[in-house]
Parts: structure tokens; sequence; C-alpha cells
């Protein structure tokens, strides 16, 4: 069993699990806390904005960190941001501080940059034939959080006295279990060379753009990131214009969170056996059909079927464009190749996030799952002459 061979691999799904109990704690409260802080309603949302900008700020000094100190050294380092913001915004919902309850969603963001590499971490020393399935066993430690974060919550809310700041204080706890837990990673420890050197890595990031390979993996996981970030923000609004209650629309985005990490159990092993391409169009095909669904009608049911392949496609998507993009750079690249998809990754959600509401006030539902048909027969049609392109490239040079 892989992970027999691979220990690391449960202590990184274990920190995955922790994580994303933050996150989901995170995402069901942060509006509704930042709606009752800000002093103006235009203002509600900043803080999930600003969680994003955190994300952003953090990628590359976290990947500075891993490669100069070791990936534990790095990673911990992640976690004590997420205990950190947890303490803050504990501290900002008891005060009533709007401000500072931004500055910890910053915090969180930079924890959040660090739990995604907690993949990558996982394809280090895994052998090729098993990448696949040691990103998959880490992403599938978000189950663990689909099942247990949305009732921890509801639970955690009532822990203080102050009304929502138990939750905030939920997150500083489960942070610090990852940061335990993540001292029995190995110190994988690199060497400090010029490969910390930020001009070396610009250098390299230009070197890692002409490859054709490390360009799909880009397109595959932001397109798969993107269009989950969109139409995902966009079902609870979807589902309050058109009549239905708040606990329906919370089951279904249960659900959709269960559709982001159950088809992990299987998706490793499908791009172990078949490749990182034909993986990323089965993703591809699960978020048309989910656009499809969604158009069809508005009952309850169609709104859970066509979010659980909403998340199962960004699985099989994220999946793929990660072990594509592992394959096509070297070790010593990492620390330019990793937050290179990260960025982008978070580029593309920043931007759908921000969006979603106009789009949802303007355009209407229907409108947003038409944009995401377009928007995957556009991808899929750059990948295939992308492909084609590198696989003529290559003949040549075979000749």
């Amino acid at each position: 069993m892989i992970l027999r061979r691979y220990p690391s691999l449960a202590v990184l799904s274990a920190a995955q699990a922790l994580y994303w109990s933050c996150s989901i704690i995170g995402i069901a409260l942060t509006a509704l806390v930042g709606q009752r802080l800000s002093p103006w309603p235009m203002l509600a949302t900043l803080p999930l904005a600003l969680l994003v900008l955190g994300n952003l700020l953090a990628v590359g000094t976290i990947a500075r960190w891993m490669q100069g100190l070791g990936r534990r050294r790095g990673l911990q380092r992640g976690a004590v941001f997420g205990i950190a913001a947890g303490l803050l915004a504990t501290l900002a919902v008891h005060w009533q501080n709007f401000a500072l309850f931004c500055v910890a969603m910053v915090l969180l963001g930079a924890y959040q940059a660090s739990a995604g590499f907690y993949r990558f971490a996982a394809l280090e020393d895994v052998d090729k034939q098993h990448k696949g399935r040691a990103a998959a066993w880490v992403i599938a430690g978000g189950i663990v959080a689909a099942l247990i974060a949305p009732s921890l919550a509801l639970r955690a809310v009532n822990w203080l006295a102050t009304p929502m700041a138990g939750a905030y204080m939920a997150i500083a706890v489960l942070a610090s279990g990852a940061l335990v837990l993540l001292k029995w990673l190995p110190g994988c420890a690199t060497p400090k060379t010029d490969a910390t050197d930020p001009s070396l890595q610009r250098a390299q990031r230009k070197l890692l753009w002409s490859r054709p390979a490390v360009r799909q993996a880009l397109c595959i996981t932001a397109c798969g990131h993107g269009l989950m970030i969109l139409v995902m923000n966009a079902t609870p609004l979807a589902m309050h214009v058109h009549g239905h209650a708040l606990v329906t629309s919370t089951h279904v985005i249960q659900w959709h969170v269960l559709g982001m990490f159950l088809p992990s159990l299987a998706a490793g092993s499908m791009v172990d056996r078949w490749g990182t391409r034909p993986v990323a169009w089965i993703g591809a095909a699960l978020l048309a059909a989910s656009a499809v669904i969604a158009l069809s009608g508005l009952s309850a049911t169609l709104f859970l079927i066509s979010s659980l392949l909403l998340g199962a496609g960004w699985n099989l998507m994220l999946l793929a464009g990660t072990t594509l993009l592992t394959l096509a750079h070297s070790p010593e690249e990492r620390a330019a190749a990793q937050p290179l998809m990260e960025w982008t990754n978070s580029a593309v959600a920043a931007i759908m996030s921000f969006s979603c509401g106009a789009l949802m006030q303007t355009l209407g539902w229907r409108a947003i799952n038409v944009f995401a048909l377009i928007v995957l027969m556009v991808v899929a049609w750059w990948l295939r002459r992308s492909v084609n392109a590198s696989q003529n490239q290559a003949t040549q040079q075979a000749l």
C-alpha cells in the first residue's frame, strides 16, 4: 500500500484535512462576520477578498522558505500564520474591530498558500508511477473536512461568550494541530544555493513558461479552479433568488465539497495508468456536464447534481495539472515552478470571486453556466492545438 511505502503522505493528508476544516469554517462565516463588523455594507466581502490577496502575497515567500529551509519548516511557518489568523479573528470579533478582522484574513490567506504546497510535497520523493496516487491521497484529506467541518462550525460558534468568536478560535486550534503534525515530515532541506535567488527564479520562470507541458499544466488547473470558484460562489445566490431555503443550499454546498475530494480515491490511479492529459479531458467533460445540468432546470436536485459534478471536475483537473507540472520541471526548479501554478490559480480565483456578484446581478445564473461552457470549449481547443504542436515538434526533433 502506498501509505506504507511513503508514510509522509498520511501526515500531509491529515494536515490537508485540518486546513480544509479551517477553510470551510471561514467560507461559512466570514462574509456574515464581515457584514456585521464593516462600517459600510459594500465592504462586507472585503475580508474574503483580502484572504485571496494574502494567498497571492505569501506564495513566493513560502516557496523560498521551503527551498532554503526544507519542506517541514516552510510548511510549519505556514501553519503558524493559520494560528495567528484564528487568534486575531477571535479578538476582532470580540472587540467588534473590522480592521483587525481584515488583517486576520490576510494571515489566513498565507496559511491557505502554504496548504497549497501539500500536494507538491507529496510528489517530491515518490516514484513516477505513483505520483498521481500520492497527490490524490493528500487532496483526499478534504473528505474528512467536508464531513466534520460544517457541524464543527455550528458548535464552535457558541464556544465563547461573543457569538461567532469561538469559530475562529477553532481555526487556531486546528492550525495548531497541523503545526504539530508537520513535525513528522522529513526535513527535505535543500542546501542553500542560488536556487533561492529571486533573479534566478525569474529566469527559471521564463524558461519554464517556454515549455509546452508547463503551459498546459497551468492552463488545466487554472481553468478547473477558476470555473469551480465562479460557479460555486454563484450557486447559493442562485438558489436564494429562485426560492430555495438556506438549509437546502447548505446541503448542496456540502455535497459539492464532497465532490471536490471523493474522486481522489480513484483519480490518482487514473493519472498513473492513463496519464495526465486524458484525466484532464475527463475533468473538463465533468465541468461541462455540470453546466448543462444547471441549465436544464432549477430544482434542488439539479443544483445538487450540478454542484457534485463541478467539484469532481475540479478534482480531476487539479490532480492532472499538478502531476503534469511536476513531471515537467527538475527539483532545482521547484521554487519557481510550484509558485507559478499557485499564483496562476489564485489570480484566476480572485478574478472569478470579484466578478461573481456582478455577473449574477447583471446576467444571471444561466449566463454564468453558458460562460463556463464557452471557456471550456476555448480551453479544450487551445489544449488540443498545444498538444498537437508539441508532438509534431518532438517528431521533427527525432527525425
